[in-house]
């Protein structure tokens, strides 16, 4: 797998992702999956935000992801000591490991470029499932083109930081190509010059191709979903979201 891009490596851009991404909706939907006491796994869970609420509603979690940084913020946050964390990705996870869930939350599915990265995420993940297990994770609709909205002007954004202060964040879309969208992501620290700029690389795919890699991984049980209150996936929808066993 290819290294973790700066904005989740970067101590002082690390700092800002929660800032930037707080708890909405998509965390409210995953927590309501479990129905009962179960063993999750959050992949790429980032700074734990969800990691960390899971574990505080009693299940045994574990979260993996491979920023350093972004660990370093989630195993202070509050139930962190509660979760197993590990630095890595799910091939760092011994066989014998079995989930009753596994989630890969905040668009990382996205993050694996090529046929053959996700093909072996899926069939790692499959194996990893216990048995009912399932997989959950969601992907930006591409029939909606959301990296038009990849703009200085449209995305510009400025938050008050408890630690750096104020900050304005920006996008910059570089190329669209071959269904991936290269953009840069400007932080600016007031008082600071120029901005922190860190170049990232997003995979956009369709529902059908989707539904194929999950199907070649060996999952056969889907339910798709286009929106964060369980509504069926749509042209319009800007989420893919499905659950996968």
């Amino acid at each position: 797998m290819s290294a973790p891009d700066t904005i989740y490596t970067d101590q002082r851009l690390a700092a800002l992702y929660d800032s930037l991404n707080p708890a909405g909706p998509d965390t409210d939907f995953y927590s309501s999956l479990p129905g009962r006491p179960s063993r999750i796994l959050d992949l790429g869970c980032g700074t734990g935000l969800l990691t960390a609420r899971l574990a505080e509603e009693g299940h045994s979690v574990t979260g993996i992801d491979p920023a350093a940084a972004m660990l370093d913020i989630a195993r202070r946050c509050l139930g962190g000591d509660k979760v197993r964390w590990i630095e890595g990705d799910i091939f760092a996870l011994e066989p014998g490991n079995r989930f009753d869930f596994i989630f890969m939350t905040g668009h990382v599915f996205q993050v694996f470029l090529t046929e053959a990265a996700v093909s072996r995420v899926l069939a790692c993940s499959r194996r990893h499932l216990a048995v009912g297990g399932r997989l959950v994770f969601e992907s930006r609709n591409p029939a909606l083109r959301p990296w038009k909205n990849w703009t200085p002007e449209i995305s510009v954004k400025t938050i008050d930081h408890p630690d750096l202060g104020r900050v304005r964040i920006w996008h910059e879309l570089v190329e669209m190509r071959g269904g991936q969208a290269r953009f840069r992501t400007h932080s600016l620290i007031e008082g600071q010059g120029e901005p922190f700029v860190s170049e990232s690389r997003l995979a956009f795919r369709e529902r059908g191709e989707i539904e194929h890699l999950l199907r070649a991984a060996g999952f056969s049980d889907m339910t798709w979903l286009g929106d964060w209150h369980g509504g069926p996936l749509e042209a319009g929808s800007a989420e893919i979201i499905v659950k996968a066993g």
